[in-house]
């Protein structure tokens, strides 16, 4: 017999307490060792092509500005290789749409009569690629110009570290999105738990643990009947809360906790798109369906309690994909056979590009080139774009451009 099976409950439990103290001391010390207390996470500079790729023009004409002094002054190696700052990426965007034809635009940003659009990154089960995906769509989307503001959702809190924001150190009582849902009279508008990251228009609502609390509030306010007292009922009062800063941002990107709880119905009922995340093979596929049967059955009760679900796009993402594994291949083919056109065309490559960069926690978009094979991060950049990509296009469509 095993030495913890002997053991008595409350030693377990301080075992782990003591466990858990330790480790958050390493971490600390490691991350001061690693980030001292005045740093802030940067961002490297994009080569003129992608400059050029992010904005929308072609790399000779953004060359030609450059050579003519127009806009921003590019970055110069001793080689003339010409390079941006992603605030100089978006200083050439506004020039552009200062200077442009008419019928020309540059700026992405949605107009009086274009909605809010709120996607919700959904899974069932964590390994999904979900995260990965949010973090890359939402920075993706603020370099080509969209005003963005990504809501971690996820108590484990990866997002946020993502993007600088240690969950366990940098986010405090009340500084999560529960407090902008909580039931009590401690309820903060979301413009003060709002924070800015490293990207120019890309602003971030961190996550923690604290998250949890409106996973357990949520049901004892419903079995008191007190929703009425607290204000509008579970589902509405993210929806509420993103209406309130709505005029700052163009789209809202919600990496959902893996599991289908109270804030994942919230972010659904507040969304106008939702993207699934499936890694293509049997056993999450199966995972998938549960999820889809789950979904459907507390979608129509929600609905039927009043809640106001109105979806312009639902799509299905393929994450981690092997194209030279055979059954992974078969299982995205059966896929589209299924779902049709709510699978994205593109894929999310499986690529050590992209699992080494998190181990930093970074994405394709801020590593360095150079830390990997050239043929394996464009490859895996190239497969990133055009998922986010095809997003865009989506949420354009949605607009109605």
């Amino acid at each position: 017999m095993s030495r913890i099976a002997t053991d008595s409950i409350g030693a377990v439990d301080q075992l782990i307490i003591e466990q858990a103290q330790e480790l958050s001391e390493k971490l600390k010390q490691h991350r001061v060792e690693m980030f001292p207390p005045i740093a802030e996470k940067g961002l490297r500079d994009f080569q003129l092509a992608e400059a050029a790729r992010f904005i929308g023009v072609t790399s000779g004409y953004l060359r030609n500005l450059s050579l003519e002094g127009k806009g921003p002054a590019a970055r110069v190696s001793p080689s003339g290789r010409r390079s941006y700052t992603a605030q100089q990426i978006d200083e050439m965007r506004r020039f552009l749409e200062e200077h442009a034809k008419p019928g020309t635009r540059y700026l992405p940003h949605r107009g009086e009569n274009e909605h809010l659009q709120v996607i919700a990154v959904v899974n069932f089960k964590g390994g999904s690629g979900k995260t990965t995906t949010a973090a890359h769509l939402a920075q993706y989307l603020a370099l080509t110009g969209h005003r963005v503001l990504a809501v971690d959702l996820d108590p484990q809190a990866s997002l946020s570290a993502i993007h600088g924001v240690q969950p366990e150190f940098d986010v405090g009582d009340n500084e999560s999105l529960y407090g902008a849902l909580r039931y009590d009279e401690h309820r903060r508008p979301l413009s003060e738990i709002i924070r800015p990251t490293n990207f120019p228009n890309l602003d971030l609502v961190p996550g923690n643990l604290e998250l949890m609390e409106f996973e357990h509030e949520t049901p004892r306010v419903l079995a008191q009947g007190k929703s009425d007292e607290y204000g509008r009922i579970f589902f509405a009062r993210m929806d509420e809360a993103l209406s309130s800063v709505e005029e700052r941002y163009d789209i809202v990107v919600i990496d959902c906790p893996p599991q289908l709880g109270f804030l994942t119905m919230s972010a659904i009922c507040s969304a106008t798109g939702i993207l699934i995340t499936v890694h293509p093979q049997m056993l999450d596929v199966m995972s998938m369906c549960q999820f889809l049967q789950m979904l459907g059955e507390v979608l129509s009760t929600l609905k039927g309690a009043g809640g106001d679900m109105n979806l312009d796009w639902l799509r299905y993402l393929v994450t981690r994909y092997d194209p030279q594994d055979g059954p992974q291949t078969q299982m995205v083919a059966f896929m589209r056979s299924m779902f049709k056109n709510h699978v994205l065309t593109n894929t999310m490559v499986r690529s050590v590009a992209i699992s080494d960069a998190a181990m930093t926690n970074q994405t394709l978009y801020e590593v360095e080139r150079a830390s990997f094979t050239r043929s394996t991060y464009d490859r895996a950049l190239e497969a990133m774009d055009a998922v986010n990509a095809e997003v865009v296009e989506i949420v354009h469509r949605a607009w109605g451009r």
